[in-house]
């Protein structure tokens, strides 16, 4: 129906959510999270799972269903000084949250370009980083345009969203539960607030509303208006609120780099005057017209800079970004500390997870030496602690090698292969 009618608003999406519906829904939101407000588990809602569904079913369509206010809770961050706030709704509030994103999902799938990847079916940030080296290489090069939008999930503005949403989508049901979403408040100990910007908290629509808000300020105007003006070719690769702009042309980039903080601030965001910045990326066997040498830029968690490949083309490779790699450090140090009087065997077992945790998502040709590192760091970091555990409790290096024949510790490992 959506390819069918892709300029038309549609006004009868509800009809599509029934108890199936809300069943698939059920199906596909996970049952191990924490409990919101109501302290109610997957488990339980399980219990009388058609009973519950039916229920929400009729609620939801006759607009009395209740958004309850998501629980906020803090944890700590990598470093264990600070803490980060996160939000947890309850799960009945997911599974509907699912069933619409479900609906909405089918609508702007249709409408979203290719070089969106930020929580899309079948799309990965892997394949947003392979899409931007592939396109640079064909470019040779030339001039990034590095983009950090400040706090783009607390900012994004609810009647921009509310406006954009109706282009498209004007079943009164959907936008009757996303504006109840937007509006159900946060829950901090025994406090309520109601944020008047932002994205529902640790909702699975959240993701979806953002994507579609950022199709309209940035994607589209990109194709539409942007592109058509430039000299020469530009590729823009989005995952989420990360983006990254690639040009040819020099005063392109220059033009695009000063007129995008006002088309953001058109829609009440703003860019990071210190993280939003052009980068000079031509190919290093083709100087730029200052002769300077290409720099280096970040994107997903890894820094991306030109190398030789082994057969001796240059091509955009990637290593872990410096502060991905400190902040893993730092996570992994603060874990030993407060658990170094576990059993070896428990913290091996810890140890592993978070080793093959970070292989899964950075063990990309071309960052085995940081891996490697990695892994060598994460050993020192793990004799230092288990030294501390008494008085007495001294490892040096020869017993530490004792222990890691019985523990290893997983070995680097490249998990995403990508031509070099």
């Amino acid at each position: 129906m959506a390819r069918q009618m892709k300029d038309a608003a549609l006004t009868t999406l509800a009809q599509h959510i029934d108890v199936e519906w809300l069943r698939e829904a059920f199906r596909r939101t996970r049952k191990d999270g924490a409990k919101g407000v109501d302290g109610q588990s997957a488990e339980q809602y399980a219990e009388r799972l058609e009973e519950n569904l039916q229920s929400l079913c009729d609620r939801a369509k006759s607009g009395t269903y209740r958004a309850p206010p998501v629980r906020r809770v803090h944890i700590p961050k990598g470093d264990g000084s600070q803490t980060r706030p996160i939000g947890i709704p309850t799960f009945e509030d997911k599974v509907l949250q699912r069933a619409v994103a479900m609906v909405l999902e089918a609508v702007y799938e249709e409408e979203f370009y290719d070089f969106s990847y930020g929580f899309r079916p079948g799309r990965s940030a892997h394949q947003a980083c392979e899409a931007l080296q592939n396109a640079t290489v064909r470019m040779a090069g030339g001039w990034v345009l590095e983009v950090d939008i400040k706090k783009f999930f607390d900012t994004l503005d609810h009647e921009h969203l509310r406006q954009i949403l109706g282009q498209r989508v004007r079943d009164g049901v959907l936008l009757r539960l996303i504006g109840k979403w937007l509006n159900a408040g946060v829950m901090e100990g025994m406090a309520l607030s109601h944020p008047e910007s932002g994205t529902p908290q640790g909702g699975v629509i959240s993701p979806l509303l953002a994507n579609i808000y950022l199709h309209e300020v940035l994607d589209k105007w990109f194709v539409q208006e942007v592109q058509p003006r430039l000299k020469g070719r530009a590729v823009l690769v989005r995952y989420a609120d990360d983006f990254t702009f690639v040009f040819t042309q020099k005063d392109d980039a220059e033009r695009v780099f000063e007129v995008l903080p006002k088309r953001f601030g058109k829609y009440g965001l703003t860019l990071h005057p210190d993280k939003t910045r052009l980068v000079p990326f031509h190919r290093p066997d083709r100087p730029d017209g200052d002769g300077g040498k290409p720099g280096t830029f970040d994107l997903l968690g890894f820094t991306h800079y030109w190398g030789l490949s082994r057969n001796g083309k240059w091509v955009v490779k990637k290593r872990t970004a410096k502060d991905r790699f400190s902040r893993t450090l730092r996570r992994i140090n603060e874990w030993c500390r407060t658990h170094r009087h576990d059993d070896v065997e428990v913290q091996h077992r810890a140890l592993a997870r978070k080793l093959n945790g970070h292989y899964a998502y950075f063990g990309v040709t071309s960052n085995y030496s940081a891996l490697a590192r990695l892994w060598h760091e994460t050993k020192a970091i793990w004799r230092k602690w288990l030294s501390r555990r008494s008085q007495r409790a001294f490892v040096n290096w020869d017993a530490m090698h004792r222990l890691l024949e019985r523990f290893e510790l997983p070995r680097p490992r490249i998990v995403h292969r990508h031509g070099t």
